[in-house]
C-alpha cells in the first residue's frame, strides 16, 4: 500500500470526524437535521471531497438537507480550515448516500419471502 494512499484515507477519516461535530454542534441552518455521514472519499491532489451522508428523513427533507449542505459548504470548509492542519482544505461535495435505503428495502424484502416460506405462501 503506498504511502500517500493511506494518507488519503486518514485525511478523509479525519474529515469525517470534524464535519459530524461541526454539523451536530455549529451549523445552524434548519435545513439541516440529524444526519449521518456515512463516509468521505478525498482525491488524490486533496482539492476535492465526496461527503456521503444519510437522513432518515422524507424524499422532501432530503432535499431541503441537500440544498442545506450545499449552502453551507463554504463555512464547513472554512470551519475545517482552522480544525485540519492542511495547507490544502478540499472542496466540499454532499451526496445523497442511497445505499442505507437499499439496504433496508432489501432486508424489508428478505423478511417478507422468509414470512411466506414460513407460511407455505408462494412467493
Amino acid at each position: 500500500m503506498p504511502k500517500d494512499y493511506s494518507r488519503t484515507l486518514r485525511i478523509a477519516d479525519q474529515i469525517q470526524r470534524e464535519l459530524a461535530d461541526l454539523i451536530h454542534n455549529e451549523l445552524k441552518d434548519r435545513r439541516v437535521g440529524m444526519i449521518t455521514l456515512t463516509s468521505v472519499e478525498v482525491s488524490q491532489d486533496y482539492t476535492h471531497a465526496k461527503i456521503f451522508y444519510t437522513s432518515l428523513g422524507s424524499e422532501e427533507d432530503n432535499f431541503l438537507t441537500d440544498k442545506g449542505l450545499e449552502h453551507a459548504a463554504s463555512f464547513l470548509r472554512s470551519q475545517l480550515s482552522h480544525r485540519l492542519r492542511l495547507r490544502l482544505v478540499p472542496q466540499l461535495q454532499f451526496i445523497y448516500d442511497e445505499s442505507v435505503e437499499r439496504g433496508i428495502r432489501l432486508s424489508q424484502l428478505i423478511d417478507k419471502a422468509i414470512k411466506q416460506d414460513e407460511h407455505g405462501d408462494p412467493v
